[in-house]
């Protein structure tokens, strides 16, 4: 009887748990009590996309209803409006909508200057991130972070939740790779938001030597009361690194959904392989493949699409592999790690390896886009050479590990561990 009473008390325990109501995250943006006196009387610059959002309005919208002054809107890869092909260069326009110009912060131009910030007191920075290193978004923080901090404009980061914030996985990188797609070294999943990034970053003196002197600056005298703030914070509300965070706009046109997403991290390697990555399909970076692979496998045909007008063997029937499903068979799929199976069972049903990668016009394989999405010229030699993927992995762990430690460090919420 003892034993019953026990069995019953547990799975009521457990009924009461289920049932208790699981508190919605709160973005940054959404959180406009406290940055609206922070904005209030000053002209504001704001690095923004379509993922900006306030419920169901833009931040941009919902800020000039409140009587914010905005000057000037900043816009990364894939535009403002976030309709740009990845890579697309996107030029200096007026809004239609606000009448408020827009400069492009993608391609040669990747900073503000002095002139486009003289009308401005403050910069505001609020876009959604995945947590993935060669997602250019941060590249794109960093370089703001040092225009902001080398001309003296104070920065407001909104931060937003990390879909892929629930693990550290991946090479980290080796600046000898530095690139766009990569600028730090840190790995390819780093399970940080975008403002314990920007905090690392500063931090760890990441930035260019004036930016740190003068982030240095202002820490050091942020206790006078006569140092405006220099760098500020808006965090999100009952977020954790464990949380579950389903994005309500999708981040770019080829990430389209939360499948997509998780996925990511692991077939975004394909980008620097002859495979077609999914781009031209419902379901970018969870199905890939190519013409030459065998016939019995999985089949699509990419074809032109938004967001993807140009790109791997568009309107040819390519075989491979289709990792999609639910939310819960994705997420099981990718197993809190970068999965390296995928890509190496690739190589191995190849009929051209000496094909697969692609190389440069230079011939030189260690300036290779695939390096670049590695962070370094290792990982395409240890697939060639037959490497077993935990014998990869073991030579991961070092810098990973001495990252890890970093990352502690600038944590803002309760971490998955």
């Amino acid at each position: 009887m003892k034993k019953v009473f026990t069995v019953l008390f547990l799975l009521s325990t457990l009924t009461s748990r289920a049932q208790v109501p699981v508190q919605k995250i709160i973005a940054g943006a959404e959180r406009i009590a406290e940055y609206l006196p922070l904005l209030k009387g000053h002209s504001v610059g704001i690095f923004a996309n379509q993922t900006s959002m306030v419920g169901q309005t833009h931040l941009v919208d919902t800020l000039r209803k409140l009587g914010i002054n905005i000057k000037v809107i900043f816009g990364p890869e894939h535009g403002f409006r976030g309709t740009a092909d990845a890579g697309e260069k996107v030029g200096n326009y007026t809004d239609p909508q606000t009448g408020i110009p827009v400069i492009s912060l993608y391609g040669g131009k990747r900073k503000p200057t002095a002139e486009d910030v003289k009308e401005v007191d403050l910069l505001l920075f609020d876009i959604q991130d995945v947590g993935v290193r060669f997602y250019t978004f941060i590249s794109s923080l960093q370089d703001f972070m040092e225009a902001a901090f080398e001309l003296g404009k104070p920065l407001i980061i909104l931060d937003r939740p990390n879909p892929n914030g629930h693990y550290v996985d991946g090479p980290v990188l080796d600046k000898t790779y530095k690139s766009f797609v990569g600028m730090q070294p840190v790995p390819v999943v780093y399970g940080m938001t975008i403002a314990e990034y920007a905090m690392m970053i500063a931090g760890e003196k990441w930035l260019s030597e004036k930016a740190n002197a003068r982030h240095d600056y202002y820490r050091t005298a942020q206790n006078s009361v006569d140092t405006p703030f220099h760098f500020q914070v808006i965090k999100c509300a009952n977020y954790t690194h464990n949380s579950v965070y389903q994005l309500p706009v999708r981040p770019s046109p080829n990430l389209p959904d939360i499948q997509s997403i998780y996925l990511y991290p692991s077939t975004c390697f394909f980008e620097g392989t002859v495979l077609s990555e999914g781009r031209g399909t419902s379901r970018p970076f969870q199905v890939f493949g190519h013409p030459k692979l065998p016939a019995h496998l999985y089949s699509f045909t990419p074809q032109p699409n938004e967001g993807a007008k140009k790109s791997k063997w568009y309107g040819e029937i390519c075989y491979g592999w289709d990792l999609g499903g639910s939310t819960e068979e994705v997420r099981a799929k990718t197993g809190n790690r970068i999965q390296l199976q995928w890509l190496m069972e690739a190589y191995r049903l190849f009929p051209e390896k000496d094909k697969f990668f692609i190389v440069p016009k230079s011939g030189k394989m260690d300036q290779s886009f695939f390096n670049k999405l590695a962070g370094n010229n290792d990982l395409w030699q240890q697939i060639k050479e037959g490497k077993t993927e935990e014998e990869i992995r073991k030579s991961w762990e070092p810098a990973l590990n001495q990252f890890k430690n970093i990352r502690k460090k600038y944590l803002l919420y309760p971490d998955f561990d």
